[in-house]
């Protein structure tokens, strides 16, 4: 088969051109804001000597003069909004919080009339929403703003897009009902905030203000849902690359919200995602961060920030102390991420600078030797807030309840924010990444799950060797985000990220059971100063227009690619057996088995394009497609036969994606899809020499959306995903191991339901079902029919918190979860099954003020699980009965 091929050199001189490109434009963009600036229009006024200064406080909306002529206009229901065309919404470019000796002002800066905005107040509780209508948030570090704690009895700041005519802007008190007074002034609209504990309900409506001039218009008032969102996000960036509302992306999409992960006190990525039904997949969770999504491993195809993270997997976990967010795309990914595999993707969204002073202190102790100090500290390094940083460090240690095992790691992680203009940001982000842990926690099935003449293994048995079994890793991560708006509706984003890994591992495994089926033979494999480096650039310019009536948001980039190992020494030794039921530890390594280095470097080059399409307010398309081009070049060395191999191969693929979303009424979202992915098959066929082809994976989804209200939201999806040009092993005689011929073919059908966000004020749930049938329907190695390995039928996870609002016992609350897993394989022959398991967890709640005290109980009824297997030979135990106490301050 003829590929196109991209030269390396190409590929060089794509990622230096990219380079001097975003920092010629981070220069020029410091001009740029002034002229920009030049074309705002001010708020009219009135020129008479008695007028208000418009940069001071206007009268109070109680005092406002009541016209009778404009009384129709004074209260609304949302049917009679009127909003404007998308694309002459107002844009709020900037949002300010400001201390004032009764509590805050939120400031949300425009460079338009602000008469045209509609401004919708409710209050409930201790929290006080408005939506404005005819505008959006249109920031230079996002689409979206929250700051916590920006002053005494104020908790939370939100300012957030509903749709494309509305943002929505929250305050949450942390006591007492909030007191808002409306302003004007030269900047925007300016709501003044102050807490009143006495005060029992705002008005939801208010008299007019009378216009200081002819040609301004009243702020309409109107009443709107409650702001509280809880485990709720109705926006993210994850399927589309733009800040898109999640009713109007065609594909399932979920978000585990920073809230969720501390209220359940997860522990790593692959804890956390067991919510919306991913599984641990081969290899433990206390090591790795793998899972399967829709019957199909995922554990490489992480991405950070946006950007693909292909080492995330070899980085032993990642740590949740600096993660905002965690986000799932279920489905091919390939049309904006390139070459991943079929199931979906996972995105760690890690925390970013604030404008405001916040500094949180957090320790955690819990079972099995667990303690956590760690510090988060943000603010701003200049008083014009040009400057914002943030930093976060921790430290854990943890002793698993497998024997003689542990985990040690450290982090450390800045972020800068440089708001270069009004118009123009540069974030630059690091992490220094340490963790030393061991393996050997995986154990055979003949004693666990199926029977063992000589009774049943300790679920608690180490069978590695201490003095031969240590992964010892380190990773350097450095990159950068330049964002520029040209205009209100085109600018343009640069990213980049370099990480560099550094590591030494032994692994220690069962080789094999003698026939007594207590001794098991061993071997250890040994990565000694190894090396994997790697570097990802994405540059994209995204623009709306309009083509007669039809909306368009236009996404056009490409981005460049490289994974670089040039040492990675791998030695294998054998190791002496041990006796599962006595063991005895001390033994050194044997005889070599192995000794090899492989030099390999991979290349890749994406161009992308889609188009978000409004055919009407109701009625939405998302076209979209890529081409890729992948090498790779390996240099194999073998010092037992003192030779080495060196092979090259280069494919290319495009992948499309077409969607369509339909909403019969604005809550309710009808989507279907259609999209492709593509994984590289790197090798030959035996003896003929032929080159393997990618492996191609199409999906079709339908599915419904609905919103509850503002703050509950559901998703069912039903899919019929398919891998083709699989690589399954070579088992003709002669091959011997490591052979491949790509006959394979996987099916994997199912439903999903969803259900998101708060059913009452403190009330939040996070409830997910699954049912999914993935097996082999093409091989010849193993039975066509056959089910995918850890991949169960059905799963269930619930998890629902309430913490009492208000009252005596306000910040006091509790949570319990549910998480049933199926029975599923435990291998491709389906040889042997892991058993179902219902694993209860619970958490006791104490949250007022500054002050975060939470106890977590894991797994409460004690159940004995399994996780996940990698054959008969190794599968991994699930953890015991487990308390963690965590307790955090926040000034």
């Amino acid at each position: 088969m003829n590929q196109e091929k991209i030269p390396t050199f190409c590929l060089h001189g794509l990622f230096v051109t990219s380079s001097l490109f975003a920092f010629a434009l981070s220069l020029l963009s410091q001009g740029i804001p002034n002229a920009i600036a030049n074309d705002k229009q001010p708020l009219p006024q009135d020129s008479s000597p008695s007028t208000v200064d418009p940069t001071k406080k206007i009268l109070r909306l109680s005092d406002f003069e009541v016209k009778r002529t404009s009384a129709d206009l004074l209260v609304q229901s949302q049917s009679d909004t009127i909003p404007l065309p998308v694309n002459q919404a107002v844009h709020i470019t900037n949002v300010k919080v400001n201390a004032t000796d009764k509590g805050i002002e939120v400031v949300l800066e425009t460079n338009a009339k602000s008469e045209q905005l509609q401004v919708a107040p409710k209050t409930k509780g201790n929290s006080y929403t408005a939506n404005i209508v005819n505008a959006q948030l249109r920031l230079a570090t996002g689409n979206a703003f929250r700051q916590e704690k920006p002053a005494t009895g104020i908790a939370e700041v939100i300012v957030s897009n509903v749709d494309a005519n509305t943002i929505q802007l929250t305050v949450t008190s942390e006591a007492g009902v909030l007191q808002v007074e409306l302003f004007d002034s030269n900047e925007g609209l300016v709501f003044g905030v102050s807490v009143n504990s006495s005060t029992a309900q705002q008005p939801t409506t208010a008299p007019e203000q009378k216009p200081s001039t002819e040609e301004e218009q009243p702020i309409e008032l109107e009443v709107t849902g409650s702001p509280d969102t809880g485990y709720r996000v109705p926006n993210t960036s994850l399927g589309t690359k733009t800040d898109t509302p999640l009713r109007d992306i065609p594909a399932t999409v979920q978000v585990i919200p920073r809230q969720l992960i501390e209220d359940q006190g997860a522990r790593d990525v692959t804890e956390a995602v067991r919510n919306y039904g991913l599984m641990p997949s081969t290899n433990s969770s206390k090591i790795f961060d793998l899972y399967t999504i829709r019957g199909f491993e995922g554990g490489g195809n992480t991405l950070r920030n946006g950007l693909k993270d292909f080492v995330n997997r070899s980085t032993l976990g990642t740590d949740l102390s600096n993660v905002e967010r965690i986000e799932i795309l279920k489905g091919p990914a390939s049309v904006l991420y390139g070459q991943l595999e079929v199931g979906g993707i996972v995105n760690i969204v890690t925390k970013q600078p604030l404008d405001t002073p916040y500094y949180a202190v957090d320790f955690g102790v819990g079972s099995f030797g667990f303690y956590k100090p760690a510090v988060d500290l943000s603010g701003p390094l200049t008083s014009d807030k040009r400057l914002l940083y943030r930093l976060n460090a921790d430290f854990e240690n943890r002793d698993y309840f497998t024997d003689l095992t542990f985990s040690r790691r450290f982090q450390i992680a800045p972020v800068v924010t440089w708001r270069i203009g009004d118009n123009t940001t540069l974030t630059i982000e690091g992490q220094y990444y340490t963790r030393q842990t061991n393996s050997g926690r995986t154990l055979p099935a003949e004693g666990t799950i199926l029977p063992n003449p000589n009774g049943k293994i300790p679920l608690s048995r180490y069978v590695g060797e201490p003095e031969n079994d240590l992964l010892d890793r380190t990773t350097y991560r450095i990159g950068y985000n330049f964002k520029h708006r040209f205009s209100d509706n085109w600018s343009l984003q640069n990213a980049f990220n370099a990480l560099f890994m550094r590591y030494n591992q032994n692994v220690a495994s069962i080789s094999g059971l003698r026939p007594n089926k207590r001794t098991a033979t061993r071997t250890v494999q040994f990565y000694d100063g190894a090396v994997w480096n790697n570097y990802i650039m994405d540059t994209n310019i995204v623009g709306k227009f309009k083509t007669g009536s039809i909306q368009h948001q236009l996404l056009l980039g490409f981005d460049l690619y490289r994974n670089r190992s040039p040492v990675f020494p791998n030695k294998s030794f054998s190791l002496a057996p041990i006796d599962l039921f006595n063991p005895v530890y001390g033994s050194d390594r044997g005889s070599l088995i192995t000794s090899t280095n492989t030099d390999e470097t991979n290349d890749a080059l994406g161009i992308y394009a889609q188009d978000q399409i409004s055919l009407t307010d109701n009625l939405k398309l998302v076209l979209g497609g890529r081409f890729d081009w992948v090498e790779t070049k390996s240099i194999v060395t073998n010092y037992i036969t003192s030779s080495s191999t060196t092979t090259s191969q280069s494919d290319s693929a495009f992948t499309p994606r077409v969607g369509i979303v339909y909403q019969p009424i604005k809550p309710v979202s009808l989507y279907a899809s259609y999209s492709r992915s593509f994984t590289q098959n790197v090798g030959t066929s035996f003896g003929r020499g032929d080159i393997f082809k990618p492996s191609r994976g199409t999906q079709y989804e339908v599915g419904v959306k609905a919103d509850f209200g503002d703050n509950l939201s559901a998703t069912l999806a039903l899919f019929d995903l398919t891998k083709d040009n699989v690589l399954t092993p070579d088992l003709q005689p002669g091959r011997g191991p490591g052979f491949f011929i790509q006959t394979g073919e996987q099916k994997s059908q199912g439903i999903e339901l969803t259900l998101t966000g708060e059913i009452l004020p403190g009330w939040n749930v996070a409830a997910s079902y699954g049912y999914l049938n993935a097996w082999i329907t093409k091989d010849t190695t193993y039975p066509v029919g056959n089910r995918l390995q850890n991949s169960p039928e059905h799963t269930f996870s619930l998890w629902t918190s309430y913490i009492v609002p208000e009252g005596d016992l306000k910040g006091w609350g509790l949570g319990l979860g549910l998480f049933y897993v199926g029975e599923k394989e435990g291998d491709l022959f389906n040889s042997f099954q892991l058993p179902s398991h219902l694993q209860t967890d619970a958490a006791i709640y104490y949250r007022n003020d500054n002050l975060n005290l939470s106890l977590n109980f894991k797994n409460i009824f004690d159940v004995e699980y399994y996780e996940s297997a990698r054959g008969i030979l190794s599968v991994v135990p699930g953890d015991p009965f487990t308390v963690e106490f965590r307790a955090g301050w926040r000034f």
